[in-house]
């Protein structure tokens, strides 16, 4: 019998989740040394006092594979609580245990393809996530299904004021006469 396993987690080249987990810990930043964090720091500061529990981290250059900085952004956000972004230069993985994938990944489609400047990248990622929400299915779950109920009790009260309705009177059958017969 086969069994399958779940692929390791591909993290970054070049990338410690230990030097990224230090790093992150005093200002919710973890970039390449060289990298100006202060900017990175006030966008992130400003979230946080959003109510967005937000964390970023950025790496150097473009992965492999895309997928590699949401795996990272899940290895860091098992040991941090809220939001995590792994920026590289034109793209972006993300983890959070309190913003929805739909919504992380719309944030996301802002937040690509920025080049080599992560305060762009992070700016337009906070203020998508900042946005209210343009459609709230409930409430239009809720409006379908009070106009189908309407709908269905209007046919009930129009079909009650035709009043019962009345047998059309039977034509009597009378017998047939094919042609073909010899009667």
């Amino acid at each position: 019998m086969t069994t399958f396993a779940p692929m390791a987690a591909e993290l970054p080249p070049n990338t410690v989740l230990s030097s990224v987990a230090s790093d992150l810990a005093d200002n919710h930043v973890a970039a390449p040394k060289g990298q100006d964090q202060e900017k990175l720091a006030a966008i992130v500061a400003q979230a946080r006092s959003e109510g967005i529990p937000l964390s970023v981290v950025v790496v150097p250059g473009n992965p492999g594979h895309d997928s590699s900085l949401r795996d990272l952004a899940t290895e860091v956000g098992e040991n941090t609580h809220g939001t995590v972004a792994v920026f590289s230069d034109d793209w972006i993985g993300t983890y959070s245990d309190t913003v929805s994938r739909v919504r992380l990944e719309w944030a996301e489609d802002a937040a690509k393809y920025k080049g080599n400047h992560p305060e762009e990248a992070v700016q337009a990622f906070v203020d998508r996530l900042e946005q209210p929400e343009g459609v709230s299915w409930g409430v239009i779950t809720v409006v379908l299904l009070t106009l189908v109920a309407l709908v269905i009790a209007g046919l009930y009260l129009v079909k009650l004021r035709r009043g019962p309705e009345v047998d059309a009177p039977a034509v009597p059958l009378s017998p047939r006469v094919d042609a073909g017969s010899t009667n």
